[in-house]
């Protein structure tokens, strides 16, 4: 009765209550941020009065610029941009950090960014911060997923409220933008939450609750003949917030490239920034009034024009570094000072309406196009002025953006920018379509407990007292010929005599394929009542499943949890970059505590990344976190910082050696059933293994790695033993000679294939076999088989000169030993290692051949098992 009562979900007057205090809070996160803002951009302002604009803009840019980037970059990397895409990606289940330390350092960053004089808005920051103030109250009180989400969805519409003072237009943003919902309970709380929102920052931002303070006194009206030149503000609108979407997509491209850190990076925005800003008139030092002044008719056409094209390109740039800030402000100053031109046109030539009626369509015309959400934006504009003489002209140019702006950047630009992170949005509804895709092989158990045809009714009885099991599966010759049951042996007849296995069980069962729908094996399972359902392939038994998994499947499908081949997903996603999808295929590389240094890891990167330029690879950098099996692992609070440094480490040695480098940070109870799930999702080729890590914690944690990867992973394994003492060792560079002993086989070949990847002008490649001391040494089949495969796989891809190639013969007892002595005598930088067969290497922990190699070897070692 207590753990119920600590998990009741929410009743409706517990949602309203909750709707209220993420209201509340969102209201005062939003003026906390604007009046930070306030106070510091009226010091930079005050700062131009003091010291030449040249000088002091751009130090403060890049100084406010760089601590903001600091701040993301060490706490919260989920704070970077506007937050609308994050927050898009947590309500379609996709494991992204939304808690108070993301609005806290959203918060915190965003002033300084803004500050810094980046050209964003302060909105989208207030759309995150709500929606992450509502995720975290959300694990405090009791929610189920979709409530969870609809408080969520709630939060960032009051933060969008609270930002524009706007709490029609945040209840609109959560149908039209977020859950394209409308029932009652979703409406109902959003309605609420941004109510109380705009109240909050009204009550804070001024003395009244008068909702009718219009940023102008401009009367509006529009007449027939003026409709045209409406259209075509939508027709300018649309193609430009077009343009500005596919010219921050370019962006995110540009700064990918770049072997900058995120501090850096946003810094030296905030330099360009200050540069750009402090040769125009001192009316662009204050962004946050240049849309107000354009939309007064307070300036000519022609500084609304020579406002509208470097902020344009600023806020590309600016939105491009990874700053936080949103684009609602940018899109409604552009769109004020495309209108006021194109009204401005209109009077001189119709002498009717006025240029500050455009740049008021014109808001609403370019956040459209921007943000594909019309509704959204007619309604910004219309609570910002509170004229329905306005809705007219909106609804024209608006509708108009919104049509011609799809026509140069397809689909939302949140969902562009998802897309270009590497999350896809479902396209379906989530929560009703759970079961509609999953077959039999997703959810049956693979492991299954079987009995065989033959026990006597003793042992039966023995093997059911032994098992939780209440039915097995009844095998003869290995396949499936029946099914027993507790209830089979409760009816039989004791009087009977003790018969055999066969004579109880219910013969020919009904069965599933692995690829029969899942809603189908849950129609069976009603229709005819049964428990459990075996699934065959031919006659053999592959896995059975249950209601229970079903009903686990379901339950794990709302929360955001998927199965992996039948058995519950052993980790748990908590970070993800994803980088370009540039290459043909893919080398995971695992990482666990204790972490590598900095030198050691690039080292290991640096192997990865010869494999991937010659082979045309991407690379994923995992880093694994081990949780207890009793811990829910998305209730894990473990902190992962020095994880996310390392594999940031890794992202930027990528962008240095341009390669695609993805990173993941995952929660498991299963080091080794991650690692190998990880490899089929991922469709890896190659699984590059540091030996020092895997090898030092095998017994004590992970049962094993390094032989279970050599036993099970499918594609090529690597493991990488690198040099003792100095870091040169461990250079690619300074691998001049390398040994590779050759004894013939797969693994052997496949090693002298990939060799050539790790080559260096001038290399030099010792072909050694080893032979007893009583046999002649010469040049045998396998030595000259090997010569050939090298200097083929060699042949495309060494563009310097044709390296060389030796024939090394060696007489010994020990191959270990011989091949030791050579790497000890300084004869070569570097061994590869390719085992003859596969029981060898997956010994290698015992201290077979390669074991003794890699423990007498000081030199940079790396042994191969080639594709099972």
């Amino acid at each position: 009765m207590t753990s119920w009562l600590q998990w009741r979900p929410l009743g409706k007057q517990l949602a309203i209550v909750e709707a209220c205090l993420i209201g509340l809070v969102s209201g005062l996160s939003a003026v906390v941020l604007k009046q930070g803002i306030g106070w510091l951009g009226s010091w930079r302002l005050q700062s131009t009065e003091i010291f030449p604009p040249l000088l002091i803009l751009p130090i403060i840019g890049f100084s406010f610029g760089y601590l903001s980037g600091f701040l993301m970059e060490q706490f919260a990397p989920e704070a970077m941009g506007s937050g609308i895409p994050q927050v898009k990606a947590v309500l379609a289940k996709f494991p992204i950090a939304l808690n108070l330390r993301v609005a806290l350092v959203k918060l915190l960053s965003t002033i300084l960014s803004l500050a810094a004089g980046l050209t964003m808005g302060r909105q989208g920051p207030t759309v995150h911060i709500g929606a992450a103030i509502a995720a975290q109250l959300s694990h405090w009180l009791p929610t189920t997923p979709e409530q969870r989400r609809q408080m969520i969805a709630a939060g960032a519409g009051a933060g969008l409220a609270a930002g524009f003072n706007t709490p029609l237009a945040g209840t609109l943003f959560v149908i039209e933008e977020l859950l394209q919902d409308v029932s009652s309970i979703t409406l109902g709380i959003a309605i609420i939450a941004c109510f109380i929102g705009a109240v909050i920052s009204r009550l804070l931002g001024g003395s009244t609750l008068m909702l009718d303070l219009p940023i102008n006194q401009i009367s509006t009206s529009l007449s027939a003949p003026e409709i045209p030149f409406y259209l075509l503000l939508g027709l300018l609108a649309g193609m430009l917030g077009g343009f500005l979407n596919r010219g921050i997509l370019a962006s995110l491209n540009f700064y990918q490239g770049m072997s900058l850190g995120l501090p850096t990076q946003v810094g030296l925005t905030g330099l360009g920034c200050g540069l750009v800003v402090a040769l125009l008139p001192d009316l662009f030092y204050n962004n946050a009034s240049l849309r107000e002044v354009i939309v007064t008719g307070s300036v000519s056409w022609q500084f609304a024009a020579l406002a509208f094209i470097p902020y344009f390109i600023l806020t590309i740039f600016s939105y491009g570094s990874g700053a936080p800030g949103g684009l609602f402000q940018p899109s409604l100053v552009l769109g004020s000072a495309l209108g006021y031109v194109v009204g401005t046109f209109e009077v001189e030539i119709l002498h009717l309406g006025s240029a500050e009626n455009y740049a008021l369509a014109g808001m609403g015309a370019f956040f459209s196009g921007v943000s594909k959400a019309p509704m959204t934006a007619i309604v910004i504009v219309f609570e910002l002025t509170t004229d329905f003489n306005l809705v007219l002209p909106l609804m024209i140019s608006c509708v108009s953006s919104y049509l011609v702006s799809d026509l140069f950047a397809k689909g939302s630009l949140y969902q562009r920018l998802l897309d270009w992170y590497g999350y896809k949005l479902p396209q379906k509804d989530f929560f009703n379509d759970s079961l509609v895709d999953l077959t039999a092989a997703d959810v049956m158990q693979r492991e299954v407990e079987t009995l065989p045809s033959n026990l006597t009714l003793e042992e039966t009885l023995m093997a059911f007292g032994r098992s939780h099991h209440r039915g097995f599966p009844v095998l003869r010759d290995e396949k499936l010929v029946g099914i027993i049951t507790q209830s089979d042996l409760d009816e039989h007849d004791p009087t009977l005599g003790s018969p055999l296995l066969q004579d109880m069980m219910t013969p020919n069962p009904l069965t599933v394929h692995p690829q029969t729908n899942l809603t189908e094996v849950l129609y069976l399972l009603h229709q005819y009542q049964l428990s459990r359902l075996p699934v065959i392939e031919g006659q053999k038994l592959v896995g059975i499943i249950t209601r229970g998994d079903i009903i686990r499947t379901e339950a794990n499908k709302l929360q955001g949890q998927t199965r992996i081949n039948g058995q519950q997903n052993s980790s748990y996603l908590v970070y993800q970059t994803q980088a370009p999808a540039t290459g043909k295929g893919r080398i995971l590389i695992p990482l666990i505590l204790p972490l590598p240094s900095a030198n050691h890891l690039t080292a290991l990167i640096k192997i990865a990344a010869s494999f991937a330029k010659t082979l045309d690879y991407e690379i994923d950098c995992l880093y694994l976190m081990p949780v207890a099996s009793g811990v829910a692992l998305n209730q894990n609070n473990t902190r992962n910082t020095e994880g996310r440094r390392r594999l940031q480490q890794a992202e930027r040695l990528g962008r240095e050696l341009k390669v695609s480098i993805h990173t993941q940070i995952r929660l498991t109870h299963s080091i080794n059933q991650t690692i190998l799930d990880t490899l089929e999702t991922r469709n890896s080729d190659m699984l590059i293994m540091d030996w020092q890590v895997w090898h030092s914690t095998r017994d004590h944690m992970f049962g094993g790695t390094i032989a279970a990867m050599i036993s099970q992973a499918k594609c090529d394994v690597l493991l990488v033993k690198l040099g003792n003492g100095t870091q040169p060792k461990n250079s690619l560079t300074s691998q001049r000679r390398w040994l590779v002993p050759v004894a013939g086989g797969p693994n052997s070949r496949r090693a002298l294939s990939l060799l050539p990847s790790l080559l260096n002008p001038g290399g030099e490649v010792l072909l050694c076999q080893v032979f007893p001391p009583q046999k002649s040494p010469s040049q045998t089949k396998t030595l000259k088989e090997g010569m050939e495969i090298l200097t083929k796989a060699a042949a495309p891809k060494i563009k310097f000169p044709k390296i060389k190639i030796s024939p090394l013969m060696v007489c010994s007892a020990s191959v270990s030993e011989a091949v030791v002595d050579i790497a000890q005598k300084g004869l070569c930088d570097g061994v590869v290692l390719g085992a003859s067969r596969e029981s060898v290497l997956s010994q290698v922990v015992g201290g077979n051949i390669p074991g003794a190699i890699v423990s007498g070897c000081d030199c940079l070692v790396i042994i191969v098992r080639g594709k099972l």
